[in-house]
């Protein structure tokens, strides 16, 4: 058992104001294997007045020092690299190697990308007699999610670091350890006093105090609709700049001339990335009806060929879900789909064969239509739904209709004539040809998806504010 009994604030590891502690589940093991504190209101008062303080003297700093900073605790945590996988794995139980690539290392790559964005940034123009400058936004309320519990951390705290601001973070109760861990790091590297903070707990308590509080001028948050939304209601009471990432239901097409195997293989094993608890995951596969039937059979053979269980086995591909109540939501909404009238192809609401112990789903495919709520609301895990069209135009047009507009991708032919495609699609990032995402590259989407980008140069300048001089 990992006991985690004080909060970072000011520099220094102290306990938390209130007496209660959260335990921490295994996904695996069912079992708690960690506790932290339930942070508390005046905690995070603590931290805020901590974070007022560290403003002006971080903001002050040179560009060059803040890339060096973060440099610097992107070299501590590859010193830590296997660490920062383990205890990844521990929370959630994703397979180790993936957890060692698309976790740690992928969050030493964005500390390190946010680092050399600096320089690609527009700090100061002229526009005719008026001096344009860019300007840290202040004190960032950072409130992350379980299912990229380190990555989140770079991606918001990096960002906010290297733009000037200072951070209180409040990291998911889910699977809080790596915001520990994160912490351990900045102050081993040697951040000021103030620059990062750490306050564990709930997101009523601990969220709702740092969304309000008057010292903290912006707050980006990953999560949920209903979180998101709940974000901008207590925000807009005094006006904060917010930046949200919200979800989404991507739409995968494919499109009549592309390689379907390559598609679908590619589609299905992106939809189950991190056991499909992924805000772009691919999870609409849209192709022509003349080809349904053969989709349908690679889809079944590739969803089939994923192996469940021991993250530590080389030969397992899809581990467990988050926790029980994410288990139980998602055979509920397989069910549902069953209930509504789609076309099971493989997988369903029962627990994996052989598996008696850890949040197992069973990787599943549908074949229905987009008025389905499997094919229109956000299940998070490993369902995907295929959805036939008889033309081009009405592929763009079923892709379109969805609430979100995360992510998606266009399969065809000839590259080019995908990209040229790319415009009728409303999403934010849209992959061709099974293209890898750019961490370089923004991140973030249109409607219910959210507000703002993250990643690279234009994750920064989420954290930055235009002054006009003369």
């Amino acid at each position: 058992m990992i006991v985690k009994d004080q909060i970072f604030i000011n520099g220094k590891w102290v306990p938390s104001s209130g007496a209660d502690v959260i335990p921490v589940i295994s996904a695996i093991s069912e079992e708690a294997i960690a506790t932290i504190p339930a942070g508390t209101a005046a905690d995070v008062d603590l931290a805020a007045r901590a974070a007022t303080d560290a403003f002006p003297a971080w903001s002050a700093t040179s560009l060059d020092e803040r890339a060096d900073m973060l440099h610097k605790i992107a070299r501590a945590m590859e010193a830590r690299v296997d660490e920062i996988a383990d205890t990844v794995v521990s929370e959630l139980g994703y397979p180790i190697e993936y957890a060692r690539a698309a976790h740690a290392r992928a969050a030493i790559k964005d500390l390190t990308i946010a680092a050399d964005s600096l320089r690609d940034i527009a700090w100061e123009e002229q526009v005719g007699s008026t001096t344009v400058r860019r300007a840290a936004a202040g004190v960032v309320g950072a409130i992350t999610p379980w299912n990229g519990p380190m990555r989140m951390v770079t991606l918001k705290a990096g960002a906010a670091l290297a733009a000037g601001c200072t951070v209180v973070l409040k990291g998911t109760e889910l699977a809080p350890l790596s915001s520990f861990l994160f912490a351990e790091i900045a102050e081993e590297a040697g951040l000021p006093a103030g620059v990062f903070n750490l306050v564990s707990g709930t997101g009523p308590v601990v969220g709702e105090a740092l969304v309000t509080h008057p010292l903290v001028d912006m707050v980006s948050l990953t999560g949920s609709v209903r979180a998101g939304r709940r974000v901008m209601e207590l925000a807009s009471q005094s006006v904060k700049k917010v930046c949200l990432e919200l979800g989404g239901k991507s739409a995968n097409i494919i499109l009549e001339d592309a390689d379907l195997e390559a598609a679908v293989t590619g589609g299905i094993t992106d939809a189950f990335r991190n056991t499909g608890q992924a805000c772009g995951a691919l999870t609409r596969m849209l192709v022509p009806r003349s080809r349904l039937a053969e989709a349908e059979q690679l889809a079944i053979r590739t969803a089939e060929s994923f192996v469940l269980g021991d993250p530590y086995d080389a030969e397992t591909t899809l581990g467990p879900v988050a926790n029980a109540a994410q288990r139980q939501r998602i055979r509920d909404y397989i069910q549902l789909g069953i209930d509504e009238g789609a076309r099971l192809l493989t997988g369903g609401p029962d627990a994996p064969e052989g598996i008696d112990k850890g949040f197992f789903v069973r990787p599943t495919v549908f074949t229905g239509d987009n008025s389905l709520r499997i094919a229109r609301e956000e299940i998070f895990g490993p369902v995907i739904t295929i959805i036939p069209f008889d033309s081009e135009n009405e592929a763009f047009e079923i892709a379109n209709d969805s609430q979100y507009g995360l992510a998606g991708a266009i399969w065809a032919g000839d590259a080019d004539r995908a990209k040229s495609l790319s415009s009728k699609l409303r999403a934010g990032r849209i992959r061709i040809n099974g293209s890898p995402v750019n961490l370089q590259a923004p991140h973030g989407g249109f409607r219910l998806s959210g507000i703002g980008r993250e990643s690279g140069r234009f994750g920064v300048e989420e954290y930055l504010e235009y002054k006009a001089i003369g």
